[in-house]
């Protein structure tokens, strides 16, 4: 079905383009996010106030969904844990972790490529003030 929606659109013949515009907004928004869970293809946010909320981090991440987690609102020790589960679970599923923010991390599946690098603004500090003290 998608194929041939695919065919229409792409092709030549501007008979086949009549009606198009109507067939791909006909998809309603409950059937992309039930497609979108069969896929993995979902961005999941995560405040966790708690340890025991990283089992839900670590779910979404098996089903494949990407995941930013900030850390903000738990105590330095419990997100030091977190971070050591996840980092247990994302190394089991060949996935990455990466450092966004102060206390924000970006956790992908496998099937996620992570492009660019965010650069934290302490270590440009410590690296300026580690140049001044050389100098």
């Amino acid at each position: 079905m998608a194929l041939s929606k695919l065919k229409k659109l792409f092709s030549d013949d501007e008979d086949n383009l009549i009606g198009t515009e109507d067939e791909y907004y006909s998809v309603s928004e409950d059937e992309a996010l039930k497609e979108a869970d069969k896929t993995g293809n979902k961005m999941i946010l995560m405040e966790p106030r708690a340890y025991s909320e990283s089992q839900q981090i670590a779910d979404h991440l098996k089903n494949r969904n990407s995941v930013v987690v900030n850390l903000k609102r738990v105590t330095s020790a419990q997100a030091k844990r977190i971070i050591d589960f996840l980092s247990g679970c994302i190394y089991s599923i060949g996935g990455k972790m990466q450092k966004i923010g102060i206390g924000i991390y970006l956790c992908t599946p496998k099937n996620v490529n992570i492009q660019g690098k965010i650069s934290d603004d302490t270590e440009k500090t410590k690296n300026s003030e580690e140049t001044e003290i050389e100098w």
